[in-house]
């Protein structure tokens, strides 16, 4: 935390630490970091080259941790750049913006921003149009790109660059976006005075010529004759500018087509930005809807893009994230893609709660060859929640598959052994060492005795003894063992009932396993009368 003790008055230091203690005890608390920008923001009556080392450290510090925990606010990044550029100039507020468009970098109001700062304050028109180019790619799909391919005309109009304006709008023409009539318009416009090489491709500028020489002379009237000449460049020329206007106009019948396509999606966005409050269920329905058409029509960038977008919007639900990493892992060659949406989602958005996109990032890299890199995933989330069930199985069989079956063991005994989990999961670590030796080394003996020795550690734990009793139902007899089978399966029954602490559903449950049990596999010609007793027992 920093120093505020110093910068600002006493009742502005004693109203920041304040605001700091709140955030400390909630730190995913988007309310308590507003505030606390807010205050540092306004630290000596508005932070400027004037201000004090003091506040001026203060407020970094701040929107230097609030854009770690939210990075996707594009906003306040814009904010924290005019900050900058207020206190330290250009350079600074450059640096800002750099941190800015790599964390939310399908962000077109931030490029917007960015190129316009850049406009402004840079005297260099190939750096400004380089920054414009890199912006192109970063957002130039979105359905909602015009502001930023506004600004990047208007940058070129004020060069006075007609052929750079051209070069623009003949990429924006054949993008799907909610003004593509306005820019086709001003792209068939410009054409006609363009030179006809600059107009199509050169074999289809070849084509078109060859088949307008190949229809023959023109006919002129000559007083009362009419005559047949030669056509000229400039009736050639004519000619083709009709055929590729076509050809123009078929371009728009296209991109007309896949607008239209994607309005059905892009008109039930309602939130097409970041924030910490949970989507409704029509919005997350109309993400996957949207995806899934992407998927289908087959284009990779546009798909990739549409997975950008929704990724900001619906950063903290790892559904999509694990939906993103599989179609990438289905693409030839992209691992480090793949790792890249896994780290991204492990690290920066989905919350620990939900902990299958950090267990599916550990198989994926456990496939990759890096098992030590998929064991310290697998122990990390095990710092802050150390009693995940779940994640202590999959870390145990990492272990199986990469040392063997006595590491994996090593692993439920360590787990077992430690005071930081609490007794229902251990009783399930139990359950799942007992299944390992039974299943995998072949010991069923092994696994009774795991059983037994620890029953009495767990009397209240429903994993543990659903467990215990399924395992020796599910042991193999024949005629001659069935007897003995049957003692120790009702033992277990009857240790249910009597020493267990279940909730009775559970015990109901577990009872009807029992009962099957009794008329399918019963030993002796009693089974039916204890069935009729435990059935009344239980269940009159």
């Amino acid at each position: 935390m920093a120093d505020y003790s110093f910068g600002g008055t006493e009742e502005e230091n004693a109203e920041l630490k304040k605001l700091e203690a709140a955030v400390a005890e909630d730190p995913d608390s988007f309310e308590h970091w507003e505030k606390l920008v807010r205050a540092a923001e306004t630290l000596e009556g508005g932070l400027n080259r004037n201000s004090s080392p003091q506040a001026i450290s203060t407020t970094r510090d701040v929107y230097d941790r609030f854009l770690a925990k939210f990075p996707l606010l594009f906003g306040y990044w814009k904010k924290y750049a005019d900050l900058e550029f207020s206190i330290a100039g250009t350079e600074a507020a450059e640096m800002v913006y750099e941190r800015g468009v790599a964390s939310v970098t399908i962000s077109v109001d931030l490029w917007t921003n960015y190129c316009a700062f850049k406009v402004e304050t840079s005297h260099d028109p190939d750096v400004i149009r380089e920054l414009f180019e890199r912006g192109a790619q970063s957002v130039g799909l979105d359905f909602l790109a015009h502001p930023f391919w506004d600004k990047y005309l208007e940058f070129e109009e004020r060069l006075e660059s007609p052929d750079r304006i051209f070069a623009i709008l003949s990429r924006v023409v054949h993008i799907p976006m909610h003004q593509y009539a306005r820019y086709f318009e001003r792209f068939r416009q410009l054409a006609q005075s363009r030179p006809l090489t600059e107009l199509v491709p050169a074999e289809t500028h070849q084509r078109y010529r060859q088949e307008v020489e190949a229809e023959g002379q023109i006919e002129i009237q000559a007083g009362s004759q009419q005559l047949k000449a030669d056509k000229g460049e400039l009736e050639i020329e004519r000619e083709m500018r009709a055929k590729i206007d076509n050809f123009h106009l078929e371009i728009f019948t296209r991109t007309q087509t896949e607008t239209t396509k994607r309005w059905t999606y892009e008109s039930e966005i309602k939130r097409p930005y970041f924030h910490v409050t949970d989507l409704d269920e029509p919005q997350l329905a109309n993400w996957r809807k949207y995806l899934d058409f992407e998927d289908q029509e087959g284009d990779y960038a546009r798909t990739q893009f549409l997975y950008e977008r929704c990724l900001v919007t619906c950063a903290f639900y790892d559904e999509f994230w694990l939906r993103y990493a599989r179609w990438m892992s289905g693409r030839k060659d992209k691992e480090e893609e793949v790792r890249n949406i896994y780290q991204r989602a492990s690290q920066l958005y989905v919350p620990i709660a939900h902990p299958a996109i950090r267990l599916q990032y550990a198989y994926f890299e456990e496939t990759c060859g890096r098992v030590d890199v998929a064991e310290d995933i697998l122990q990390a989330m095990l710092v802050p929640v150390p009693g995940h069930v779940e994640t202590m199985v999959a870390l145990a069989h990492l272990k199986r598959r990469s040392a063997g079956l006595e590491a994996a063991m090593d692993i439920y005994r360590t787990q077992l052994g430690s005071p930081d989990i609490d007794t229902f999961g251990k009783a399930a670590l139990v359950a799942e060492w007992a299944k390992m030796l039974w299943k995998i080394k072949g010991s069923v003996e092994e696994a009774r005795q795991v059983y037994q020795k620890s029953q009495q550690w767990y009397i209240n734990s429903q994993a543990f003894w659903t467990n215990y009793f399924l395992f020796e139902l599910e042991q193999p007899s024949s005629a001659e063992t069935e007897q003995v089978q049957y003692q120790r399966i009702k033992q277990v029954y009857e240790d249910i009932r009597r020493k267990a602490s279940l909730p009775v559903q559970t015990v109901k449950d577990l009872t009807s396993y029992y009962l099957a049990y009794l008329l399918e596999r019963g030993p002796n010609k009693d089974a039916t009368k204890e069935y009729l007793t435990v059935d009344r027992e239980v269940n009159g």
